[in-house]
Order: structure tokens, then C-alpha cells, then sequence
């Protein structure tokens, strides 16, 4: 169990920090999508932190497992807001993707909680 929860943590994490990156460089597929949600620019530099942050903290709870309990609620509530926001904008076929985000941050909770 230990080694499936490290690994789903690690890849969480992975994938976490891949979509914090991607927003704080501004790669210009990822602009466009907050332009067309409609997410200010000034919140930008602040959500790529917040995941990057949160992949970080996963990391780190694999050493002290309550920043990761932490990290992954945050990344939880950060994606499921994602989903809200994508679908507040009437993109629906976008929503799958910040579920699709979210969903190794739960398998990685579910699995610290199940070790």
C-alpha cells in the first residue's frame, strides 16, 4: 500500500506542478482558456503559486504526512473550484479537465488516509 500511495502522490504532485508551471509561464494555450473563463489576469500569478505550492506539499507530506492531508485539500478545493468556474463560463466540455487534475490529489488523500 505504502508503494501505490507514493507513487499516486508523486504523480498528483507531478501533475500539480505541471499545471502551476504552465500558468506561471504563461504558455499561451493556458492564457487563452482563463480569458475565455473569464479569470482576471491579476489572479494568475497567485493560482499558479497555489498549485505549485500544493505540489510541493505533497511532496512534502510524504515526510510529514499532515502537510500533505494540507496540500491535498487545498489542490482538491483549488480544482473542483476550476471545474465551478469552467462551467460558470458555459464551457462544459472543458470541465472533465480540472476533474482530470484532481482526481490522482484524491486517490493520493484516499490512500494516505487507507496506509
Amino acid at each position: 500500500m505504502r508503494i501505490a500511495y507514493v507513487v499516486v502522490t508523486l504523480l498528483a504532485a507531478l501533475m500539480a506542478g505541471f499545471s502551476g508551471t504552465v500558468l506561471l509561464l504563461r504558455a499561451e494555450w493556458i492564457v487563452r482558456a482563463l480569458q475565455d473563463y473569464g479569470v482576471p489576469r491579476s489572479w494568475w500569478t497567485w493560482l499558479g503559486l497555489a498549485k505549485a505550492a500544493g505540489a510541493v506539499g505533497l511532496v512534502a507530506g510524504l515526510f510529514v504526512p499532515v502537510i500533505g492531508v494540507l496540500a491535498g485539500a487545498g489542490l482538491v478545493v483549488y480544482f473542483l473550484g476550476a471545474a465551478v468556474t469552467v462551467a460558470r463560463a458555459r464551457w462544459y466540455s472543458h470541465v472533465p479537465f480540472p476533474l482530470v487534475y484532481a482526481a490522482p490529489v484524491v486517490a493520493a488523500l484516499a490512500l494516505a488516509y487507507a496506509s
